[in-house]
């Protein structure tokens, strides 16, 4: 095999997996399903929000429960997806949970829409990997612990006589600067035993465990990748070829540049209003009405979270209201003027937002993300 540069900022031995080709386009979920996990992995990118919580994500969307089947789906459309990945914390802590997600998503968009997981093999036997691939798994990776060679084993079992060929099996590791000897452990270990190897660009991650380490250090001042681990990760993709392992090495940069601005793009496609102002990656600038007891700023989005249901129904209420009094004021077609139910705000055009009558409402001009949580990039109020 021959090591060839992606256009992705990543070099590959081998053809990607289907996992990467859908992940590398931005046509796929990620699917959070749990934030439990027995596995305590030193270097863990999960952030504080999520780490050793059970809570529930698409994409950026969190579920209001396990059983919230219509936001797993909507999102998904949302993003025109072509497959999801499955991850956490370990799925397997939930196995009902996941298995039940598998079989949901490929109701709903078929057997071509593929699915990956990712698991550590903390809980890996063979009754759970028969399960998980009953259930219409298309490709699951493993996270080996390089300190726990005694625990590689189970990695065969998603190659018995039951699943052998029913599935792509494959490990996908973080390149740890200094862990060089036994990283090649575990690729000698591996060698013949999986379809395909994924090394990742360790990054720097948002939770308290790597905030409590020492002597970490970014390669430069503009990324989160760990300082090391680009070198390492290319001299381990040679080992790997020269072990005959179908190997992928997938830097920060792909993660960032690529696969989720591509999402990105996607989803303002599909969810954009006629007025937005949509930019080349894909970030939205429309105008929006806030109460002044609303309005954007420091802990906007914690205030939000944290308000019961009788309270959004007021604010929903009082919107609506000022909505068709504007409205009938402006002569403005209804399209033109929106309810955001989810960031309790009137939204319109930018140039709208600058003319109409506020109605003591705060005005602004957004540019933000068009995922479901909507983050703010800038917001410039208009006095």
């Amino acid at each position: 095999m021959r090591i060839t540069k992606t256009p992705y900022y990543s070099w590959r031995a081998g053809e990607l997996t289907d996992g990467c080709k859908y992940c590398v386009e931005g046509e796929k979920l990620v699917l959070f399903v749990t934030g439990l996990c027995p596995a305590r992995c030193d270097f863990c990118p999960v952030s504080d929000r999520k780490l050793y919580k059970d809570v529930i994500y698409a994409n950026e969307r969190q579920l209001e429960n396990e059983k919230d089947a219509k936001a797993i789906i909507e999102e998904a459309k949302a993003c025109s997806a072509k497959g999801a990945g499955i991850t956490g914390g370990d799925p397997l802590v939930k196995l009902d949970r996941a298995i039940n997600y598998i079989k949901l998503l490929k109701k709903n968009f078929g057997r071509k829409f593929h699915i990956h997981l990712y698991t550590p093999l903390v809980l890996v036997n063979e009754k759970n990997l028969f399960r998980l691939c009953e259930a219409g798994l298309d490709e699951i990776r493993f996270h080996p612990k390089l300190d726990k060679p005694e625990d590689w084993s189970r990695i065969m079992l998603a190659k018995n006589k039951k699943l052998k060929g029913k599935w792509n099996v494959g490990v996908e590791i973080p390149v740890i600067p200094g862990k060089e000897a036994e990283t090649k452990l575990l690729i000698d270990f591996i060698a013949d035993k999986v379809d395909f190897l994924n090394l990742n660009e360790l990054e720097l991650a948002d939770n308290a465990v790597w905030r409590n380490k020492k002597n970490i250090k970014c390669k430069d001042n503009l990324s989160y990748a760990i300082k090391g681990s680009d070198e390492l990760a290319k001299k381990l993709l040679r080992y790997a070829v020269n072990q005959g392992i179908r190997t992928h090495y997938c830097t920060c940069k792909l993660k960032d540049k690529v696969q989720l601005t591509k999402r990105i793009i996607r989803r303002a496609e599909n969810v954009k209003q006629k007025f937005d102002v949509v930019a080349e990656d894909g970030m939205l600038t429309r105008g929006a009405f806030y109460l002044p007891e609303m309005k954007p700023g420091f802990g906007y989005h914690e205030k939000l979270n944290s308000l019961e249901i009788s309270e959004k129904k007021k604010i929903l209420n009082k919107l609506e209201s000022i909505r068709k009094e504007i409205l009938k004021e402006e002569e403005l077609p209804e399209h033109m003027l929106l309810i955001d139910e989810h960031k309790l705000r009137l939204i319109t055009s930018p140039w709208l937002a600058r003319i109409i009558n506020s109605k003591g409402l705060v005005k602004a001009v957004i540019t933000e993300y068009p995922t479901f949580d909507a983050l703010e990039i800038e917001v410039d109020v208009i006095e």
